[in-house]
């Protein structure tokens, strides 16, 4: 069931239930969870969705399962409960950061009364309900915490892992003899009453957040047993007027875009493959071929995963060459593994350079014949690492990254790193040229910072000038691990700003001897991309993506790194690629490939291209500028097929077209950080 069923059920039965309520009221929803389906609320789809998309993750009813961790089996289920129904949560969070939540209603919902019965097994953990939830990690809560009654607003975090809250008002509390809690929230502008089992009132006047969904939340195992939501005929009016405003501009956005139609299709037969595909002319022919890279997990979880398979085709489908056997059971990853397509010899022909079998290999493109290779570094530790990785006599290679270190003109060098503590550079000719170590993250960027015609490496939290010294770190200052990193100039008259997607550390913008200018605790932030989203605004515009504990929330800041607007269009993570689609200076950013749920939003927060129901893959999504008139083509994927997506009115024959600037394609990593710049 998709987003739009969800709005029209909301509607039908906001009007049956108006016809037997009062005159003045609407009911939005009576929830007492009898309808839903008795079982787990959601599936278990952990860090496949943080660049896959994934049906089972969508919301299967009208309650969306917010947030999610690793450290945390799936929790919510609905359970019998007498002859009816209830909502459970099954396990204890043993985090203070992130709360195991479910979210139901609308982003516009204003002013309501919002009654909540539930039973938590112990009063001790945060349960209750959350309301005008901007996403989750901003919110207000009502409920329960160490034998309290509490109202609390909660806005992002201060510190690693500590968030931002501030208790409005609170009272002692004690339950009625069976455990019953019953909650009544009247929201009457910035006029915030709770009132507890009818006994205790909580009042407080707050105007941080005016409008907003309704949740449940709960850290300890807690029954929920209905939830009861109702407003004026006015409140009502205004949240549908505003809502139908919002979806009456994204209406004409679309329409405004050209539409998608289909450029190719192929049958992936039994080589395909996740989001673990490259692009590039292996043939010389002067046309995009593609590279797809089956995956082997070795254990523990994905620690330690190496290619298994790799498949060379035209975007005709045509089988150029396969090195090692398909098996379509190994097409799923939560990792990078280590393969590019580039002309790493500038010989005007592309070799394809990948790590299997503990060995770094230089393959002719057009053939997959060796052209050289030589055994990966040996483990520094000499033996596993105490988080599992490194099993192997020899790394096998987390992903490799092309730069050039010696001055010569053209990327001619490689760096290739584990997970996640070693970094090694390479000339083109395989010799070492030196190694490291440091909190290496996912995936280095290179940047000549000194303007000396070499460039600098950033891996993590720590910058490495082309002899591998270490310029400067921040190990020692940060915790977790980069997710994305990048050097780029937001500002055209101002210096180039290092940019770090941190995940728990959430995102932060330094100069790049490493003093941090802005650091945003907004909770696990991954994906980042920079690119001109807004014309109306100076420089260039960073957004980023959220995951574990708050999957889904999209951060939009501008060039001096502040944030400039937040939303939550889905519950999972994403790549958040730039699209050049219209030719015009202003790009757009794509989520995901899915027909409802998907697509392309502006720099605004607004969706501004749709993807056609034609039963089309969905799965994983790339851009690419394959047809050459560059705009961009949208290649999306599943391991069975791939089509390629382009405007309906290519070709589009204009000198005047923007065409950015970004990564190469052979720089390509599932966390990458894009950076896209005018030409």
């Amino acid at each position: 069931m998709n987003a739009k069923t969800f709005t029209v059920l909301f509607i039908i039965v906001l009007y049956t239930l108006a016809c037997s309520t009062d005159s003045n009221q609407l009911v939005l929803l009576d929830e007492d969870f009898s309808t839903l389906p008795h079982g787990p609320l959601g599936t278990d789809v952990g860090a496949h969705t943080e660049y896959h998309y994934i049906a089972e993750a969508r919301a299967q009813t009208r309650w969306a399962i917010s947030t999610f961790r690793y450290n945390l089996p799936p929790s919510w289920e609905i359970r019998k409960n007498g002859d009816g129904q209830m909502l459970f949560q099954n396990a204890i969070n043993p985090d203070k950061h992130w709360h195991p939540m479910v979210v139901t209603g609308s982003e516009f919902w204003n002013d309501y009364t919002l009654e909540v019965e539930f039973k938590p097994l112990e009063l001790k953990r945060r349960n209750g309900v959350v309301f005008r939830y901007q996403n989750d990690r901003c919110y207000y809560f009502a409920g329960v915490e160490n034998h309290s009654a509490k109202i609390i607003k909660v806005q992002n975090g201060k510190a690693f892992q500590v968030p931002n809250e501030v208790v409005l008002a609170t009272a002692e509390f004690y339950t009625l003899e069976d455990g019953t809690i019953h909650l009544k929230i009247d929201l009457d502008s910035d006029n915030i009453k709770c009132v507890v089992n009818d006994s205790i009132s909580l009042s407080v006047k707050n105007s941080s957040f005016e409008i907003g969904k309704v949740g449940l939340l709960s850290d300890s195992p807690t029954a929920f047993y209905s939830v009861k939501i109702s407003s004026s005929e006015a409140d009502f009016q205004k949240y549908k007027n505003e809502e139908s405003r919002f979806q009456q501009i994204q209406d004409s956005l679309i329409a405004e875009n050209p539409k998608m139609k289909v450029f190719k299709k192929i049958q992936l037969e039994d080589f395909g493959t996740g989001r673990n595909v490259r692009f590039g002319d292996l043939n010389g022919d002067d046309k995009t071929d593609i590279l797809l890279g089956q995956v082997v997990n070795h254990g523990p979880k994905d620690r330690n995963s190496e290619l298994s398979c790799l498949t060379a085709v035209t975007l005709n489908g045509d089988l150029l060459w396969q090195k090692g056997s398909p098996d379509p059971w190994k097409t799923k990853l939560t990792s990078d593994v280590a393969f590019q397509i580039h002309d790493v010899n500038n010989d005007g022909k592309n070799e394809v350079i990948y790590c299997m079998n503990q060995e770094l290999i230089v393959a002719e493109g057009a053939t997959g014949k060796v052209l050289q290779k030589i055994s990966t570094p040996l483990s520094p530790s000499g033996k596993p690492l105490p988080s599992g990785h490194n099993i192997f006599p020899r790394i096998l290679g987390d992903c490799l990254y092309f730069c050039d270190l010696e001055g010569n003109g053209f990327d001619s060098n490689i760096i290739l790193k584990d997970r996640y503590n070693y970094i090694w550079a390479y000339d083109a000719n395989l010799k070492q040229l030196w190694q490291n170590e440091c909190r290496t993250g996912h995936y280095p960027f290179a940047y000549d910072t000194d303007n000396d015609g070499k460039d600098e490496i950033v891996s993590g939290y720590t910058l490495f000038d082309e002899n591998g010294t270490k310029l400067w770190s921040l190990d020692d200052v940060l915790e977790d691990h980069a997710d994305g990193v990048a050097i780029v100039q937001l500002k055209e008259s101002e210096s180039p700003v290092f940019v770090c997607a941190a995940s728990d550390e959430g995102i932060f913008f330094a100069d790049t001897d490493g003093n941090i200018l802005k650091h945003h605790y907004f909770g696990h932030i991954q994906n980042p991309a920079v690119a001109n989203f807004r014309d109306d605004l100076p420089g260039l515009e960073t957004v980023s993506v959220n995951f574990w504990g708050n999957q889904g929330i999209m951060n939009l800041f501008n060039s001096s790194g502040e944030l400039y607007h937040t939303f939550e269009p889905t519950q999972y993570g994403s790549m958040c690629l730039p699209l050049n689609w219209t030719g015009k200076t202003e790009e757009f950013y794509i989520l995901n490939a899915n027909t409802s749920e998907g697509g392309a939003w502006d720099g605004y927060g607004r969706k501004v291209l749709e993807f056609p129901d034609d039963g089309h893959p969905d799965m994983s999504y790339a851009v690419v500028d394959v047809t050459g008139d560059c705009r961009d083509e949208i290649v999306v994927w599943n391991p069975n097929e791939l089509w390629v997506y382009t405007q309906e009115d290519n070709p589009l024959n204009n000198e005047n077209l923007y065409k950015p600037v970004r990564n190469p394609l052979y720089n390509y990593s599932n966390y990458q950080a894009t950076v896209s710049i005018a030409e």
